[in-house]
């Protein structure tokens, strides 16, 4: 199979693939999209408590701190600056999700 590398799926897009997938064809896009919004939202949730969030086969969302640290300023390389400790998700994709990458 062919990857299209250029081609971006936004959460509409994978709420229609999802609902037409389904074995029960009473459920709807929209309804899809909500359960969709409901866990993007829950993930950023747990996310925002330091919890982690394990998708078996797919990935886990953890938080990283990233440490305060010096830099330059880039409009005068001359002038030190502060960066300050910062937050970020992180993301480690599962084994299920790096090997259908490979094939």
């Amino acid at each position: 199979m062919k990857r299209n590398i250029n081609k971006t799926i936004n959460q509409k897009d994978l709420a229609e693939i999802v609902s037409k997938k389904h074995s029960n064809p009473n459920i709807r896009k929209k309804e899809v999209e909500k359960i969709l919004k409901i866990a993007i939202d829950e993930i950023i949730e747990q996310l925002g408590k330091d919890f982690s969030v394990k998708l078996t086969s797919f990935g886990t969302f953890s938080v990283k701190t990233r440490y305060a640290r010096g830099g330059v300023n880039p409009r005068n390389p001359k002038e030190r600056i502060k960066i300050p400790s910062v937050k970020v998700a992180k993301f480690k994709s599962g084994k299920k999700l790096k090997d259908s990458l490979k094939a």
